[in-house]
């Protein structure tokens, strides 16, 4: 019993000392380092602004154009190479709608294709969990298996296309 209580308070001991703190509070042996100097300010200056100025109305830039894509889908089509299921494995970024994210393509059977995730995508990419090659085109599909994206290769590592509602979409590496 004896060596039982022994071993008790042994273990409490060495609980309890291994939780001590070395400070207590705002009390600190070790000396804390002196206060920065402001650096210099200069002097203000003060005055009168300018009245506002208009410019002539023939001198407003001409109003943005959409972009055109690199090539109508039928030209692309008879232009694009043959497509290997193997060659689209791996990350991908997406760039549709002005903003880019990644998707992920894999040869694991899925609805619609294959399994495919997306990361950070907005708007029809953000739906994007199937894929396909057809022929000489990637379908990318939601997890319903319809088509929310057609692509073809574009260049080497590049493949444009369009989503279901018109919008420019591409992947690259």
């Amino acid at each position: 019993m004896k060596m039982h209580i022994l071993l008790v308070t042994v273990a409490v001991a060495a609980v309890l000392s291994g939780c001590q703190r070395t400070s207590f509070g705002n009390l600190s042996t070790q000396p804390r380092p002196a206060p920065l100097t402001p650096a210099p300010v200069g002097g203000v200056q003060s005055g009168q602004l300018l009245p506002p100025t208009m410019p002539a109305q023939n001198e407003f830039p001409a109003a943005p154009t959409t972009p055109e894509t690199a090539a109508a889908p039928q030209v692309a089509a008879a232009n694009a190479p043959e497509l290997t299921r193997e060659s689209l494995i791996g990350r991908w970024s997406a760039g549709t709608g002005g903003t880019s994210c990644d998707v992920f393509l894999s040869l694991t059977k899925w609805t619609g294709g294959y399994r495919a995730a997306s990361r950070g995508c907005v708007g029809d990419a953000a739906a994007i969990t199937a894929w396909d090659v057809q022929g000489k085109q990637v379908i990318l599909s939601d997890s319903g298996g319809n088509q929310v994206a057609r692509l073809y290769q574009s260049a080497n590592e590049r493949y444009d296309g369009s989503t279901s509602s018109g919008q420019s979409i591409s992947l690259s590496r």
